[in-house]
């Protein structure tokens, strides 16, 4: 039986800017996972980003400030590998692989495609509807382990697992390549719109009060939070008491996330406070922990060739570690590639 390296895979795609949803269900658990026991391979995803148009000036820019994110929030490239999506061709090659192992049933089951394309899915691009294929030649072109997602890439970790077990079983491989596992915790690992806590928040709401953004600076951070909306209700006494309050329960949430303690942890150290004590105390934890890195990320922007060194040397690095596994990929295939 082999054993696979602990080794854990993520990215970001660079469309639209990054928000605190990134932070705290992505970027945040990336830093944290640095320095343990797995080896660490985050990607900023240029070629999902291409699944609908982009303007290329404006690609460039979005990948360099993703890796801006990265850096700022404590990715460091000396323990983990930082890379662009497309300076790594064995991405690519792994994913039309994939596409001819993955089924049309599976795909016509991802529910995330059925959100993006909508009633238009015969206008999208076939990439848009490929593209879980390509997420798994991410993960496995690594043979990451280890996944950490938010809850709605969960199905995509589960579909790479099916690739990897039929590629497996099809070309009697047994186990080359590993079923990995996706990892969802923390208590913000879904954050939400501050105007409508039933939303998630995203980055291309209708308007930037909806928003924490990673490029934000304190007064917005802020202004943001001391408006966010409440209800009049004072904070209860127990987590139970935030059932039906989505933009209470999202506003704990975060503050749990950042000051990395529990929910109920938050609610019985503010147990009975009105929304004119917390919401102040919220925007000054998210001040101290966010206004820094927005203020590296505004600096790194404006140092793009240092951006580019740090993602081709981390380009490298993830090419050596792909190319004997896309190799040995080719020869289970039965493909002629030349060393």
């Amino acid at each position: 039986m082999t054993t696979h390296t602990p080794r854990v895979f993520s990215g970001i795609k660079p469309s639209g800017g990054l928000t605190l949803g990134n932070y705290l269900g992505a970027i945040k658990r990336f830093v944290d996972m640095q320095g343990q026991e797995f080896e660490t391979i985050y990607c900023v995803v240029d070629l999902h980003a291409i699944t609908v148009w982009q303007d290329p000036a404006e690609l460039k820019s979005a990948t360099r400030e993703v890796a801006a994110g990265f850096i700022a929030s404590g990715i460091d490239p000396t323990q983990s590998i930082l890379f662009n999506q497309s300076q790594v061709p064995a991405h690519a090659e792994l994913g039309w692989i994939f596409n001819c192992v993955a089924r049309v049933g599976w795909m016509n089951r991802m529910t995330q495609f059925k959100d993006k394309a909508g009633k238009n899915a015969e206008k999208v691009s076939l990439g848009l509807y490929a593209y879980p294929s390509l997420m798994a030649a991410d993960i496995l072109t690594y043979h990451a382990t280890h996944v950490p997602v938010g809850e709605d890439q969960k199905q995509h970790v589960e579909l790479t697992r099916d690739i990897a077990s039929k590629f497996n079983h099809d070309f009697k491989a047994e186990d080359f390549f590993p079923l990995c596992e996706p990892i969802i915790e923390g208590p913000a690992t879904r954050v939400m719109n501050l105007r409508d806590g039933t939303k998630k928040m995203s980055k291309s709401g209708e308007s930037d009060m909806e928003r924490i953004n990673m490029t934000d600076d304190a007064d917005k951070i802020a202004k943001k939070f001391k408006k966010a909306r409440t209800d009049p209700d004072a904070l209860p006494d127990t987590l139970e008491g935030l059932k039906d309050r989505p933009e209470a329960r999202n506003l704990v949430d975060i503050y749990a996330a950042l000051s990395e303690v529990t929910p109920e942890a938050v609610i019985t150290e503010y147990a009975g406070a009105g929304w004119g004590k917390f919401k102040p105390a919220l925007a000054d934890l998210a001040v101290e922990k966010l206004a820094p890195i927005s203020q590296e990320m505004a600096r790194l922007m404006k140092e793009p060739d240092e951006i580019d060194a740090i993602l081709a040397k981390g380009a490298e690095k993830a090419d050596a570690i792909a190319q004997p596994i896309l190799q040995k990929t080719y020869d289970i295939v039965g493909l002629v590639r030349s060393r």
